[in-house]
Order: structure tokens, then C-alpha cells, then sequence
């Protein structure tokens, strides 16, 4: 998971040597933080995975650590379940909360990105991310702790208070409203990348003869600035809507050409990251069906970047 955890996120909370472990029965902040760390990667993908948001995920991440450190751990068998069950249960209280503001987002909403390394790429891509945000929270939970975190029906139970049956039944009902969404028509990530290259270069010149070779008839274009930049507040659907505002978006690259950061894999997408007029950082993620891109997720809210700023 290529973020930089922020400094509030990465570093722990002050400590005092704890009972229970070291030296006269002491538990040192290093033996504190050696039970803890190793878990995070995966506490984060969790969290990430539920909220779509990295700065809330890192937040509630640091929460459960704090908790940690109030925690008979004496009396904890597995920390990881254990750890597990209080990211979860964070999330879902979270989750209350970031539905009413999304309820209120202007223009379209997207999960901020995630830039991945080759080996950490799963099935959760950025559509399928998106076609959680129609389900339940106890839906959602159920559906990422089982199908993608393998953890058991029984352990579910336990984390969000449900019987094993019921969270079988969340689940299941998951798969069904996601399954449109599920990873299809998947492609080695070097041709996919070969593909967001000559978007990037077709989109950036204006040649639409190139654009239209590219796109589905049905490609749709969502971007994302949250009202916070200039952005479509709508999606822009058709081949032909979507060439004629890359030929307009031409003209200001004309002017002030973007400046490629790089080609990346974000949310399981190939895709690439761009400084855009005014030193603003963007993604442009693209989802490719049949060897033509079918969707173009453009985040453009600063909020949702700034952790890739650290990247570089």
C-alpha cells in the first residue's frame, strides 16, 4: 500500500513502560510496538477497504492502537482478531457519519487513490470499491472480512454482533449487489499501463482519431474535485461527449501541459499521476474492458492526494 502513513498515524502514542512483559514483568514500549506494527499494513488495508478514505483509515488505525495500549493484553489471545474486531467496529461507527457527507458531496465521488505495488494488487479495484458504497455497513463489513480478509463467519459474530447465519446472509447478499463490479476481462498490468501511455499522450495532443481508437462507445468519465477545484459535476457519458471534452481540455494543455509524474497501478487500475495548471497533483485511473477503456476516474480533490505528495 504505497501511502506514507502521516506523522500522527506513524508514530506512537507517548508510553509509559506497561505491566506484563520485560524485564520485572514489564512490558517495554518496544515489546508494546512489536505486537502492534506488523499488524498495521493489514489493519490498514482494512480500514481503507471499509472507508475509501486513507486519512480516516490512518486515523482510525492509530485509535485502535490507543486502545491497544488500555487492553489487558494479558487476557488477548490472538491480538490479530482481536485487533481486527476494534478496526471494524471503528469503521462502522465511521461509516455513519461519512454517508451523510457524502450525501452532500459535490460532483461525483470516488475513493481516494491508492498507488500499488505489483504484488500488493487484490480484487478490490476502484469499481468494485465504488459498488460497496451501495451497501450496508454490516453488508460491507461482512462482505471484505469474509471474501477478501478470509476471516470465518464466527469470528464476523463476534465483531459486529450478528449471529454467524445472519453474517452469512450479508455476505451473500454483497455478492450479489457487487457482482456486476467484480474484476472481469482482467488484463497483465504492462498492457494495461501500455494503454493509459497512449490515453496520455492522445488526451494530452487532442488527437481524436487516437481518443476515439481507445474508448468504448460507452465510456464514461467521472472526476472527482469535490468542489474544491474545477471539475465536471456530472459524469461525462459516450464516446462522443467524452472525445469533444478532451479536444476542449486541449486547448488549456496547449497552454500549460500536464507534467507525468508517472504510469501506476491505482485501485487495481492502470493509470497514471499528473501535475496539472497551478501545480495540482491528479490520478487518472482507467478501467479496460476488451481492450478499450470503458471508465476514467479522475481524482482531482487536493484533500483526496495528499498523501501522494510525500511520493513524490
Amino acid at each position: 500500500m504505497r501511502w506514507k502513513p502521516s506523522p500522527l498515524a506513524a508514530a506512537p502514542a507517548p508510553m509509559q513502560s506497561l505491566p506484563g512483559f520485560g524485564k520485572g514483568g514489564v512490558m517495554t514500549d518496544q515489546e508494546v510496538m512489536a505486537t502492534f506494527d506488523p499488524l498495521r499494513p493489514r489493519l490498514c488495508r482494512i480500514a481503507y477497504r471499509m472507508l475509501g478514505s486513507i486519512v480516516e483509515a490512518e486515523d482510525v488505525v492509530q485509535e485502535a492502537f490507543l486502545r491497544w495500549l488500555d487492553t489487558d493484553r494479558d487476557a488477548v489471545r490472538e491480538p490479530a482478531a482481536f485487533l481486527r474486531r476494534v478496526v471494524t467496529r471503528l469503521c462502522l461507527d465511521q461509516l455513519k457519519s461519512a454517508r451523510r457527507r457524502r450525501e452532500t458531496y459535490i460532483g461525483p465521488w470516488l475513493p481516494e487513490p491508492m498507488v500499488e505495488e505489483s504484488d500488493e494488487i487484490d480484487d478490490i479495484t476502484l469499481p468494485l470499491m465504488m459498488a460497496l458504497e451501495r451497501l450496508s455497513p454490516l453488508e460491507r463489513a461482512a462482505f471484505l472480512l469474509h471474501d477478501v480478509f478470509g476471516v470465518s463467519f464466527d469470528e464476523i459474530a463476534k465483531t459486529i454482533g450478528r449471529k454467524p447465519a445472519t453474517c452469512r446472509r450479508l455476505a451473500s447478499r454483497a455478492r450479489v449487489n457487487v457482482r456486476n463490479a467484480r474484476r472481469r476481462f482482467d488484463i497483465p498490468p504492462e498492457q494495461g499501463l501500455e494503454i493509459a501511455s497512449a490515453f496520455f499522450a492522445a488526451s494530452r495532443s487532442g488527437n481524436v482519431q487516437q481518443l476515439r481508437s481507445l474508448l468504448a462507445t460507452d465510456t464514461v468519465v467521472l472526476t472527482d474535485g469535490g468542489g474544491k477545484t474545477g471539475a465536471p459535476r456530472r459524469p461525462i457519458a459516450g464516446v462522443d461527449n467524452v472525445v469533444r471534452l478532451f479536444a476542449s481540455l486541449g486547448l488549456i494543455f496547449a497552454k500549460s501541459m500536464s507534467k507525468l509524474v508517472g504510469y501506476e497501478v491505482i485501485n487495481g487500475l492502470p493509470g497514471f499521476i499528473t501535475i496539472e495548471e497551478g501545480a495540482r497533483l491528479q490520478t487518472t485511473a482507467l478501467e479496460i474492458r476488451d481492450g478499450r477503456i470503458t471508465m476514467v476516474y479522475v481524482t482531482r480533490n487536493p484533500e483526496k492526494l495528499r498523501h501522494l505528495y510525500a511520493l513524490h
